[in-house]
Order: C-alpha cells, then sequence, then structure tokens
C-alpha cells in the first residue's frame, strides 16, 4: 500500500497547538504540548549526535530512525492521552494489562486517521507502544529528551506555585529520572545547563516558546516559533514516506525542519511580506541572521567541542547553499546545491546525505494555512488570515505539483 498523507493527518499533528499542559497548576503562560514535543525533539537530536559518534554510517542511521520514528509515535499517543495526569499513567503503565487496555484504546483512536500511512507504519507504532524495550538507546534518549523539556517547562512555572504540596515531589522525580541517565552522552551538560556550552543551547532553544507567530494577528490557537518547526519537521518526515525518501534523506527532512526558524531566536518571527518587501531588505535580515547566528549559536558551539553539531545545524539551515528552502546532497565530502527533481531522479541514496529544500518549503507553508485556516474556522476574522490563504492557494494553484507532493489538491481539501 502506497503512503498517503491526507487533510486529517495534518490536522491531527496540529491539534497539538490546542492541548494544555500543567493545566492544575499557575501558569505565566499557556504551556502546550507540540512546545514541548518540539524541544524534546531538539534534545533529542543533540543526545543522537553526541551518542553516535563512535558509530558506522549504517548503526547511526538505524538510530536517527528509531529516534523520530519513536518522538512521532509518543507524540500520538500523547495527544490522545493527554488529559492524564503522569503519575495516573505511570501507575496504569506499571500494571501490564491495564496499560494494553489503555494502549488498544488509544490504538483504536488513531487509526482512522493513520492508515493511509499504509500497514507498515501502524503496525511499528502499535509494537512500539505495546512492546516496550527501554533498555534500547533510541528509547533512553527519548526519554532523557522527554524528562529535560518537561522539567524546562516545570522550572518556568516553580516560583509561581510555592504553595503547591506537590512541588517538591515533582521536582524531586525530574532530577532523580534525568540522574538515573547520566551515563548517555550529554545528559550531564543538560542538569548543568547554565554552565555548559551544551546546556546553554538546549535551554536558549525552549525560549522559542516565548515567540507568538502572527504576533499583530489575534488567533486561536495561539502558536509559538517552537511549536511550528515541530509541526514542520513531522509534515517533512510523513511527505518523506510518501515521495519514497532514502533513510538520510527522510532524517534529514525531519531535522531541517525541526531547526529551519533557529534564526528567530535572534531576530524574532519577521512575516514574509517584510522579508520580501525589496531585494534589499531580504538581503539585510538574511546578512544579520548569518551574523547572529555564528556569534551566538554556531561559534560557541564549536569552541565548546562540539563541532560536529555546529556543521549539522550549518547543513540542515542552508548556511552553504543559501537557503534553508534550497535543496542539497554531500558529494565527496562537499555540500552541493541541487534542485528538487535532481534530488529526487539521482540523488535519493543515502550515501549523498540529501535533505528537500523544496519539500521543506512546502510543509512550512502547509504548517501557516492550517494556522490561518484553523483560526478563520474558530471565529476569528482578519484581512491578515484571508490573505495569508489566498497567497498560499495562489502559489500552488500556479504550480500545483512540488518535490513530488500534490499540493494544490491537498489545499482543495481544506474548502
Amino acid at each position: 500500500m502506497s503512503v498517503i498523507v491526507r487533510k486529517s493527518l495534518l490536522e491531527l499533528i496540529f491539534s497539538g497547538a490546542f492541548m494544555k499542559r500543567w493545566n492544575d497548576k499557575l501558569r505565566p503562560m499557556e504551556l502546550v504540548e507540540v512546545d514541548k514535543q518540539a524541544h524534546k525533539m531538539i534534545v533529542a537530536w543533540l543526545l543522537f549526535l553526541l551518542n553516535s559518534r563512535d558509530m558506522d554510517v549504517e548503526e547511526r542511521r538505524a538510530l536517527g530512525n528509531e529516534i523520530v520514528e519513536g518522538g512521532l509515535y509518543d507524540y500520538l499517543y500523547r495527544l490522545v492521552i493527554t488529559d492524564i495526569k503522569p503519575p495516573v499513567f505511570y501507575r496504569i503503565k506499571e500494571d501490564p494489562e491495564d496499560y494494553r487496555v489503555l494502549t488498544d484504546w488509544v490504538l483504536d483512536q488513531l487509526r482512522p486517521r493513520l492508515t493511509p500511512l499504509g500497514d507498515e507504519f501502524l503496525d511499528g507504532l502499535s509494537r512500539y507502544l505495546l512492546e516496550p524495550e527501554e533498555t534500547r538507546l533510541s528509547r533512553r534518549i527519548l526519554q532523557a529528551a522527554h524528562l529535560y523539556a518537561s522539567y524546562s517547562e516545570f522550572k518556568l512555572l516553580e516560583s509561581i506555585n510555592r504553595m503547591d504540596h506537590e512541588l517538591t515531589e515533582i521536582k524531586q522525580s525530574f532530577e532523580d529520572r534525568l540522574a538515573a541517565l547520566a551515563d548517555i552522552r550529554g545528559v550531564p551538560d543538560l542538569l548543568n545547563e547554565g554552565n555548559t556550552v551544551l546546556g546553554r543551547f538546549a535551554r536558549m532553544c525552549g525560549r522559542l516558546r516565548f515567540q507568538k507567530r502572527w504576533s499583530q494577528t489575534p488567533r486561536v490557537p495561539e502558536t509559538s516559533v517552537l511549536g511550528h518547526m515541530f509541526i514542520v519537521a513531522a509534515y517533512s518526515w510523513f511527505f518523506s514516506m510518501e515521495v519514497g525518501a532514502c533513510r538520510a534523506r527522510s532524517q534529514n527532512n525531519f531535522f531541517s525542519g525541526l531547526f529551519h526558524d533557529l534564526p528567530e531566536l535572534l531576530t524574532r518571527d519577521i512575516i514574509s511580506p517584510v522579508k520580501s518587501a525589496s531585494k534589499v531588505i531580504g538581503e539585510l535580515i538574511r546578512e544579520y541572521e548569518s551574523r547572529e547566528l555564528e556569534r551566538v549559536v554556531l561559534g560557541p558551539l564549536r569552541k565548546g567541542g562540539f563541532p560536529d553539531v555546529a556543521a549539522r545545524l550549518e547543513y540542515f539551515l542552508g548556511v552553504e547553499v543559501g537557503s534553508e528552502f534550497a535543496s542539497a546532497v554531500i558529494r565527496d565530502g562537499r555540500i552541493e546545491k541541487v534542485s528538487s527533481d535532481v534530488l529526487t531522479r539521482e540523488c535519493n541514496r543515502d550515501c549523498l546525505d540529501p535533505k528537500d529544500g523544496e519539500l521543506l518549503k512546502v510543509c512550512d507553508s502547509l504548517a501557516a494555512f492550517i494556522e490561518a485556516n484553523t483560526a478563520l474556522r474558530n471565529g476569528i476574522s482578519s484581512d491578515q488570515l484571508h490573505e495569508a490563504l489566498y497567497r498560499i492557494r495562489r502559489r500552488y494553484n500556479e504550480t500545483p505539483t512540488v518535490a513530488g507532493i500534490q499540493i494544490s489538491a491537498l489545499l482543495a481539501d481544506f474548502d
């Protein structure tokens, strides 16, 4: 069965923007599931890179696949059980029969939307949930990333919940469980985040939850830059499945999506009309982003002993080829810009380490389209939202198929 990405899956992925976290605590801001998942997968990528340094290429790619798939499986599961408090869920999980009953029910809820992805994906999801191998490195990396991202949220609300009787117990639980994973390379850096380069970078990425997209346009739900990056990453993974991308290309597409707006740590979310107001303004913004990215992110990582992390970020962000939305391969150790057609026809091979810039742009546009469309459906009328929908539809009516994706037909499903 061929893989087909449908409207229902795109909306399911986006639905994490509605799901409140810590909703029994006083919060300085709304904390939502999709932001937490983004921060988790950024940290999982860091740990993946550090813990695969001594692996051969095939072993590293297999680990990368397990981490991305596991992260998406976890997210889909959380979308269904999100209202169950963690202590209650862990109690259920301690009893194999109770956990199986809950998981079978979750799978029944997800199956209608996931069936177009094919039996292989559904079987993988079922195995992951029902046959957990908690000692696998991929599982332990995902667990460490999950704990770090959740603990980061906890720290945001800790100071304003001093009277909460659960606070001390929750904090101790995070620290104990992270300490138990300290044998994983990078976890000690995260535990000491204020004093290590890696820890500061992970913490910095979490700050993207503070930056709201469409900041001058009321929307329901509001989405952050951080959550948007995860949505684009997830879309990139599923569309990579649809177009038959090789393993390296699929992983690069996911992680490129996960970091594609990282420069907005330094510039804030600059809306497309401003970026495209003139060639001079666009080039000025790009030049500033590049300079600050080197000063604040890439330079410190290199000097701090993480040149491989900096190099991969440069590749994902398209520093060598001029844009994160340009397709590229690595041939004979050199990064080479290619067209989407050439990439699909000649370069869909693990050995070339390809990434789909055009596919990433489609996913970025789809995420923006769904943000605007959802807000309008929820009763928010705005000229900016209508204009965004019109602009995206017009672009893909003129070019209905991009990077092997029939984007115009998919957008028509939202009529």
